[in-house]
């Protein structure tokens, strides 16, 4: 039984128990002896970590993906928990709880997929009503969007992850929707709850997430426009020129071709689409970062990617 998890791990706490080797990648050091830059994950979140001795043996033995049992310790590096091992060995799969080793949504799956098709239900415009229609009618498709995660690291990385981002999105599309005039509404919150659905086959979730191969030679977009393709086959008779207006907010909706989009959005509703996106995974993001460090600071660790520390608030407020 697992004993010991991401979160809870503090600076000089000793390692021993079983976590995901999220990643792996070989180094040298300045004397040319390689060395092991490790992530380790479960449920609660990941740790980066370093392996000094052993490491051919140990890099030979595991790769990522694996359950691993960690003997080593934690020290903070720069600001930040860093796991130093020295040891790491593959653990069957059949040895250890799944359920302790993938993060999942802390909202109820059945209640938000409900919530989704209320919202799928206000839908007016007829062609689009039968394309919902034939997405949830598709039974290995709704439960493959319960479960998928939104994203591998930057938002709603977690099982259940997809919908939860959906259905906000569809809620704040309508939202939006409704404070502009010469919207089509129906068109925006359909392309809310569709953007992403390639996500479902994009990744791989059973032991952690990690992309496809599918989903690394493909990627989501072209993906979701291969799924939505087959469900207009569905539909009799669906319009071509709202065919086309939806397959552009599928390929748009990263915004920029230098963030993935294939092209920029070129309607009202794509631009819209874009920004909606890009508000909910924003948050999203910020939120899961401020929660995986050291709860008593104010601040949080430097971030990356967006270039800033984020204020969390002062500890008695």
């Amino acid at each position: 039984m697992k004993k010991q998890f991401v979160g809870e791990i503090k600076a000089g706490d000793k390692l021993d128990d079983i976590f995901i080797l999220s990643e792996k990648s070989m180094s040298q050091k300045r004397d040319g002896n390689n060395f092991l830059n490790i992530t380790l994950g479960d449920k609660t979140g990941r740790i980066k970590g370093v392996i000094w001795d052993d490491v051919d043996r140990i890099s030979g033995e595991t790769s990522p993906g694996d359950f691993v049992h960690v003997r080593g310790s934690v020290s903070d590096y720069k600001g930040v928990l860093q796991a130093v091992v020295k040891g790491m060995e593959p653990v069957l799969p059949g040895e250890v709880e799944p359920a302790d080793y993938l993060p999942k949504t802390d909202r109820d799956i059945e209640t938000m997929f409900e919530r989704l098709l209320q919202v799928t239900a206000t839908i007016k415009t007829g062609c689009l009503k039968e394309l919902f229609k034939a997405f949830w009618n598709d039974k290995e498709f709704v439960n493959r969007f319960k479960t998928a995660p939104a994203g591998k690291k930057m938002h709603h990385a977690y099982i259940g992850g997809l919908l939860e981002h959906t259905l906000s999105m569809a809620l704040l599309a309508d939202k939006v929707a409704g404070h502009y005039s010469g919207i089509d509404r129906d068109l925006l919150v359909s392309g809310a709850i569709l953007h992403d659905i390639g996500k479902i086959l994009e990744f791989d979730y059973s032991t952690s997430i990690d992309y496809s191969d599918q989903g690394r030679l493909l990627n989501h977009i072209v993906i979701g426009l291969e799924l939505l393709g087959e469900k207009m086959e569905s539909v009799e008779n669906f319009p071509k020129e709202k065919a086309l207006l939806l397959k552009h907010m599928i390929v748009s909706h990263h915004g920029e071709r230098e963030f993935g989009s294939p092209e920029p959005p070129k309607t009202i509703e794509a631009v819209l689409l874009n920004y909606i996106d890009e508000i909910d995974s924003k948050v999203n993001g910020i939120r899961e970062f401020m929660k995986s460090g050291n709860e008593n600071e104010t601040w949080t660790s430097y971030h990356r990617l967006l270039g800033r520390y984020f204020y969390k608030g002062k500890i008695n407020n």
